[in-house]
């Protein structure tokens, strides 16, 4: 869904749809995060202080994280209607001077925490899928043995089904969503109506004396706790689909009130039975229930999961659109909404490392240590950004902002830190996901880069093209060449190349540029623009949006408006496709260029990725492409 099929829908329904799409993430953590806290990492008994002081910690994490920081404050941090940290990258660097080094640290900020989500991609749908199965074990201990088979069964069905898109699974997830956190609801009021006493656990004195008692265990407890905070970036990431109000409703008045009773209801449980800490969330169920449940809790966990995997779909878009990833194949899953998308590459490489995180890690509980490091960590790079964009955007006085800053890094950092220390059991494998994708990102933006340079210098401008022409003209046939290039003042290659071998010029040409905008959105106003450079050429300037889909022949029929008219028939299209050969390294000066090893990734990267014709809708049968080889 997108924005503009969301603007015609009541907000009620939009509640309802966030419900199913926004929090499935945050809504699955009830199913590991009060197990892992009381788990054996952290050695802690379940006492009346701990329990309490566990559960004060839960209760304020998703206050003061969640309903705060990201409901009342980062919400109102839009791009234009759109979220995302590449969405608040991006508004940040537009406040910034375009050259500057503050707009060059935003920019791999940004980056690096959209790398990182590539690492929580992997780590959702493994650790949602496999808690909900491990239900099993507490319907009967003698199918342990069905575990990992079910949930690599699940998951290979899961990813399976994203070629076909998921328009008609959607209208769906409302409605299992809202079974799912109203059982919630009702597991833990049924538990706290047994044990009233349970509710002094909103006192934030239990934590501090949760932490004076425990202190150390107390602090590393902060790796457990944050798993119920897992998934909070989804709230802004998705305000594009459904509007602020909706999201904030939702989570206000149905999710977080769900939530809370539930870990209050296990909280109790584990007070009355010290043994249910094995898995106080199905513990929590009768046992009638919990074959109803387990069903439940795994449709709740592929939901989950694919609002993660469609999410990293969408980033990957929005990174091809801003040049830090390459062209990869994108299919449109929807006639009717366009955001709705499926990226075959991604999706191969996403259910491969899946699977082997499940298999490799082999258990929730171990899978619980590699989750929380690459999440913590992009919450502090969100609350960075947000600091940029409230000191450049919001005008917001110092003062106010160093307060904001202690309070919103005070937590994030702290929560980081207590991860710290499970980076040695698990948490180093979403941060190395994040360094791989991190590193392909800039060694893409580099070589891109580069490329340009080495083909500038290779071209001549415009002017002194055209001005040569009038002077010898050749010969010139009827009908429309368009020209790709990434350049806006040079002549393309294709051009040359063409006018070397085949010694005509069509009777009008166009150099044509495609360009992404630091928004999400460009206005129609905006879209094209139009510069006669004289003898039949023109130079015209295609601007999309970062979460636009770049379909150059409509744009031809929309540039009437701008002057210009195109007849889609009489028109040819001409490209040049560059086969990227890696420089030697002694022709390489200090300072210039990229290591030798990231010239071989990023020829390899180049090999592999769709043509920008392709990528820009650009019909096959109106196509010439020219080859020419680079050496960077």
């Amino acid at each position: 869904m997108d924005s503009n099929t969301a603007a015609g829908k009541r907000p009620l329904q939009l509640a309802i749809l966030a419900i199913g799409v926004v929090y499935g993430d945050i809504g699955t953590s009830p199913l590991y995060t009060m197990k892992e806290a009381f788990g054996p990492a952290h050695g802690l008994a379940p006492t009346a202080g701990n329990v309490l002081g566990i559960l004060s910690l839960v209760l304020w994490s998703l206050l003061l994280v969640v309903t705060i920081k990201y409901v009342a404050v980062i919400l109102r941090a839009d791009n234009r209607g759109e979220g995302g940290i590449i969405a608040m990258m991006s508004l940040a660097q537009r406040a910034l001077p375009l050259d500057s080094a503050t707009a060059y640290l935003v920019g791999i900020l940004g980056i690096f925490g959209a790398a990182l989500f590539f690492g929580d991609g992997v780590i959702t749908p493994a650790i949602s899928v496999l808690s909900a199965v491990e239900g099993l074990e507490v319907l009967a201990p003698d199918l342990h043995r069905f575990v990992l088979p079910v949930t690599i069964g699940v998951l290979l069905a899961l990813f399976a089904v994203q070629r076909g898109g998921t328009q008609r699974v959607g209208t769906v997830f409302g409605p299992i969503m809202v079974t799912w956190f109203v059982a919630l609801a009702v597991l833990g009021i049924a538990k706290i109506a047994s044990y009233p006493q349970i509710l002094a656990a909103f006192n934030p004195v239990y934590a501090v004396k949760f932490f004076v008692a425990e202190k150390e265990a107390a602090f590393l407890s902060l790796g457990a706790v944050v798993l119920a905070i897992t998934g909070a970036e989804a709230l802004y990431a998705d305000i594009g689909h459904f509007g602020r109000m909706p999201i904030q409703r939702a989570w206000l008045f149905f999710v977080l009130p769900a939530l809370a009773l539930n870990y209050l209801g296990q909280g109790a449980l584990i007070l009355e039975s010290s043994s249910a800490i094995a898995n106080p969330f199905y513990r929590l169920v009768p046992a009638w229930g919990v074959a109803p449940m387990i069903v439940l809790a795994t449709a709740a966990a592929v939901l989950a999961s694919q609002a993660v995997i469609s999410g990293t779909f969408s980033l990957a878009r929005q990174a091809m659109q801003l040049g830090y990833l390459p062209r990869l194949e994108v299919v449109h899953t929807s006639e009717g909404t366009i955001g709705q998308i499926y990226v075959p590459w991604v999706n191969r490489l996403l259910l491969v490392v899946v699977i082997a995180s499940v298999i490799g890690f082999g258990s929730s509980t171990a899978l619980a240590s590699a989750y929380g490091m690459s999440m913590t960590a992009m919450m502090v790079i969100s609350t960075i950004l947000l600091l940029v964009v409230a000191a450049e955007r919001w005008h917001l006085p110092g003062r106010t902002i160093f307060v904001i800053a202690v309070l919103m890094l005070a937590v994030d950092l702290a929560f980081l830190a207590a991860n710290l220390h499970k980076f040695a059991d698990g948490g180093w494998f979403p941060i190395a996901i994040g360094v791989a994708v991190f590193t392909l990102m800039r060694t893409w933006r580099r070589g891109r880069h580069l490329l340009s340079e080495r083909m500038r210098a290779g071209s001549i401008t415009s002017e002194t093209f055209v001005a040569s022409l009038m002077s010898s003209p050749p010969v010139r046939v009827p009908g429309t060449a368009v020209f790709m290039t990434s350049s806006r003042d040079r002549v393309p290659l294709a051009l040359l190349h063409n006018l070397k071998h085949n010694k005509v010029l069509h009777a009008r040409n166009v150099f044509l540029t495609v360009e992404t905008a630091p928004e999400p959105h460009v206005d129609a106003a905006e879209r094209v623009r139009v510069a006669a450079l004289g003898d039949g050429f023109h130079r015209v300037i295609f601007r999309f949006g970062f979460m636009e889909t770049p379909d150059v022949p409509r744009a031809m029929v929309a540039a009437a408006t701008a002057g210009i008219s195109f007849d889609l028939d009489d028109t040819t299209y001409f490209a040049s496709s560059e086969t990227v050969v890696p420089g030697a390294r002694k022709l390489k000066r200090k300072g210039q260029g990229m290591a030798l090893w990231r010239d071989k990734l990023f020829a390899l990267m180049a090999r592999n990725t769709v043509s920008a014709t392709s990528f820009f809708r650009i019909p096959g049968n109106r196509l010439v492409e020219i080859g020419t080889q680079v050496e960077i």
